[in-house]
């Protein structure tokens, strides 16, 4: 693999670790800026937004731009909004850090898989885009964790300062090693974004996405503080525990790949279950450090393994019902991710500021992931109707 491969897979990691790490320092934020923390659970949606509905219109707008020079700016605002972060002083500003990183982040894995993919042969092409995407697998394994001992030990604007030179070394590798004569793809217009979103099938499938990947968000995005205000693990066990989540995660994507291939509805539908089914268990499992631990491991696994196949599920469908725009529609599917985030994050910092507290994310979170099922459900139908009204014709 070239060496400018490696460059985009550490800045892969470097985003990957910016966008979750936040996830374990909220009770450290929560009380340096003096805010409640459902308020600091709003640095998670905010940044999700920003790659929701900054993403989409910042690539059609940028899409005429030299590779190597879009990607050198991308990187550059990525260091300037992960250190603003870092110098915050108010959870206002880091509000508006948090939205300026979140632009790099949503245009960078727009192009980023095209540039990764131009980098090899024809023959090598999925390996290197997978090679690049393992960025944000490792960083959800590692760069999570770390960033959140670093937060514990030295201060949580000590993690972005951390994210922020990480940015420095990916901008110098792609300055150094990225060609400068990289192919232009026609930019995706607006307008063939609207007519994707104008698919009532393919918003059910966006619908499915934010739901059923998001609803764990409910709870995952005050995971850190359930495991020490209700499991009470000390903070410094935290960062362990979310490296052994990270893990569950890693294989748990691997393996929904291989099980969503032939039928994925089928699969979601499974999957969706099981994974409510989880988070309902863990609503009575997390008082007790033992149950609690073999509880995430399931549920570290179930919260990534359905992201393969609403992605492969989308790009079926709009090959059918918008051929011109499947990769249009592959893209908005990335977007419908972080919308359910910020969904599931919002919906959790409701429920924890509310009388029903901390300890009923867990199943608040499971009613949303039931809200995907249906969807999946009902798609599931509409495909069957669809392919007895071919065998008919």
């Amino acid at each position: 693999m070239p060496l400018a491969l490696f460059a985009l897979t550490i800045a892969a990691y470097a985003i990957g670790t910016t966008e979750f790490v936040v996830v374990g320092l909220l009770p450290t934020v929560a009380n340096d800026l003096s805010v409640t923390l459902p308020m600091a659970g709003l640095i998670v949606s905010v940044y999700a937004l920003g790659v929701t509905f900054g993403a989409p219109a910042l690539t059609a707008l940028t899409g005429r731009m030299h590779r190597k020079t879009l990607m050198l700016g991308l990187m550059a605002l990525f260091v300037v909004g992960n250190s603003a972060a870092a110098l915050s002083p108010t959870y206002e500003m880091l509000l508006v850090a948090r939205v300026i990183s979140a632009f790099a982040h949503g245009v960078f894995f727009s192009i980023g898989a095209t540039i990764a993919a131009d980098l090899v042969p024809e023959n090598r092409r999925a390996s290197a885009i997978a090679m690049m995407f393992m960025g944000l697998t490792v960083a959800i394994v590692t760069g999570v964790p770390l960033g959140t001992f670093i937060g514990q030990m030295l201060g949580w604007r000590a993690t972005f300062w951390g994210v922020s030179l990480l940015g420095v070394i990916a901008f110098v590798g792609i300055a150094a090693l990225l060609p400068s004569n990289l192919s232009r793809a026609e930019p995706a217009r607006l307008i063939d974004q609207v007519r994707v979103l104008g698919s009532g099938r393919l918003l059910i499938v966006f619908g499915m996405t934010a739901f059923g990947y998001g609803g764990t968000f409910v709870t995952f995005t005050y995971l850190s503080a359930v495991l020490q205000d209700i499991t009470g693990f000390s903070e410094s066990s935290v960062s362990l525990i979310l490296v052994f989540y990270g893990l569950a995660i890693a294989v748990g994507n691997l393996a929904g790949g291989r099980v969503a291939d032939r039928n994925p509805v089928r699969a979601l539908t499974i999957l969706f279950a099981l994974q409510a089914a989880t988070l309902v268990i863990f609503t009575f499992t997390a008082v007790s450090p033992v149950l609690a631990v073999i509880t995430l491991a399931a549920l570290g696994f179930l919260q990534f393994a359905n992201v393969p196949g609403l992605q492969l599920y989308v790009v079926q469908l709009a090959k059918l019902h918008r051929p011109g725009g499947v990769d249009v529609a592959s893209a908005l599917n990335i977007a419908a991710f972080n919308l359910g985030i910020a969904i599931g994050a919002w919906v959790g910092g409701i429920v924890v500021s509310s009388s029903l507290g901390l300890s009923a994310t867990p199943w608040v979170a499971a009613l949303l992931v039931a809200f995907a099922i249906g969807l999946t459900m009902i798609s599931g139908a509409l495909d069957r109707r669809s392919d007895n009204a071919l065998q008919t014709a």
